[in-house]
């Protein structure tokens, strides 16, 4: 019997909803003082149940890809949240209870998860805001946004990267188009699927604003979930961009078929790389070695679910970075991150050779094999400093 399995046997017990569906409440962690809730359909845990008090009105998630469907899914039997999808045939399944059959097919979602095509519906009364579309369409999202969001209301990036060009975080992007309220972001290892089905993770949500972190601590954390605040905005956004270039360069690793040590090895030195470069741009090196950091990078580099780390297993293998990206549905972050990694790395004078190496390889076409070559060439020194 898996943990998820035991929890849901041990603590099942019915109880009414909003809406009148049946779920079953639980009795209070003792570690976190929450009670929590398990969907009866799929018997998956989902949060914490109505006997906590809501800690918003309404929440508003920008972007149905497959994380941010799982987040909204998530919060939907904590506090009402509405789903915004670009593409109105995807609202229409959603808003069905169809599910998500584009990005997580065969995944239940919480029936009471509301989705629209109407960035203005979506926004409507929210008193948060959750971003979750790619780095690349970050910045006309949060333009189109600007003019239904009320003063003050915060708005938090789920997306792990930079934008194109100018380098911004994302956080540094909502302070630039949607000032004068707080910001931050919410990362760690969390791969979509499994959080969706309730299997036990932990994530971290970021905000320089205490209140905003301990009010998404608050709906989204449960029996199946631990989340943790930090206020070290810079570290843990760097720190989920940067992974994503690391986790490429691990699946090239497993593409080239270099063995458990070489792709230990890769995570290791990616680890030096990414503090190097997230302590000389402002970043706590504790946040790091936490989840953020390193809990983040495993789950990536490793987990056969990552796309970043399964485009590089497929370059790796001799096909072409252009071929592989184009059979995508979804972005894989890495690709574009490489590049910003190396030039933000350059402006403050950090090494980042497993960056640029990543960088080389699918912005100027080299080849994994003379890539890995050149890495293991690298004049040894020590493993500290």
């Amino acid at each position: 019997m898996t943990v998820s399995a035991m929890l849901r046997a041990r603590f099942a017990r019915p109880v009414g909803s909003r809406t009148g569906a049946r779920r079953a409440l639980a009795p209070s962690n003792a570690l976190t003082g929450m009670r929590t809730a398990t969907d009866p359909t799929t018997g998956r845990i989902v949060g914490p149940s109505r006997s906590v008090t809501p800690m918003a009105d309404r929440v508003a998630v920008l972007g149905a890809g497959s994380w941010g469907t799982t987040v909204a899914s998530l919060m939907a039997p904590v506090v009402p949240t509405v789903l915004w999808a670009r593409d109105p045939d995807l609202a229409v399944e959603l808003a069905a209870g169809r599910g998500n059959p584009r990005y997580l097919p065969g995944f239940e979602l919480a029936p009471l998860l509301e989705a629209t095509p109407d960035l203005g519906v979506a926004l409507e009364g929210a008193d948060i805001i959750l971003v979750a579309v790619p780095t690349h369409g970050f910045r006309s999202v949060l333009s189109d946004a600007a003019t239904h969001l009320a003063p003050g209301v915060p708005v938090l990036s789920l997306a792990k990267g930079f934008e194109q060009g100018s380098g911004l975080r994302m956080t540094q992007l909502v302070a630039e188009v949607l000032p004068n309220r707080p910001v931050g972001v919410l990362t760690g290892p969390n791969l979509a699927k499994e959080i969706l089905v309730g299997k036990s993770a932990a994530m971290v949500v970021a905000s320089t604003d205490t209140s905003t972190a301990d009010r998404l601590q608050s709906l989204l954390a449960s029996d199946s979930l631990r989340v943790y605040t930090n206020d070290d905005l810079v570290g843990c956004e760097i720190g989920g961009a940067v992974k994503n270039v690391i986790a490429l360069a691990a699946g090239m690793a497993e593409g080239l078929d270099t063995g458990d040590n070489a792709r230990a090895a890769v995570i290791n030195r990616g680890l030096a790389e990414m503090t190097r470069l997230g302590e000389a741009l402002g970043g706590d090196p504790r946040t790091f070695a936490g989840l953020a950091g390193m809990g983040d990078m495993l789950a990536t580099c490793i987990s056969p679910q990552s796309r970043n780390r399964w485009v590089g297993e497929q370059v790796g293998r001799g096909l072409s970075p252009t071929e592989v990206l184009a059979g995508m549905d979804q972005v894989a972050e890495g690709v574009p991150a490489a590049g910003a990694v190396c030039s933000l790395a350059m402006s403050v004078r950090v090494e980042v050779p497993i960056a640029t190496g990543v960088r080389e390889v699918f912005q100027e076409g080299r080849p994994p094999v003379e890539v890995w070559a050149d890495l293991m060439a690298r004049r040894s020194g020590p493993e500290v400093g």
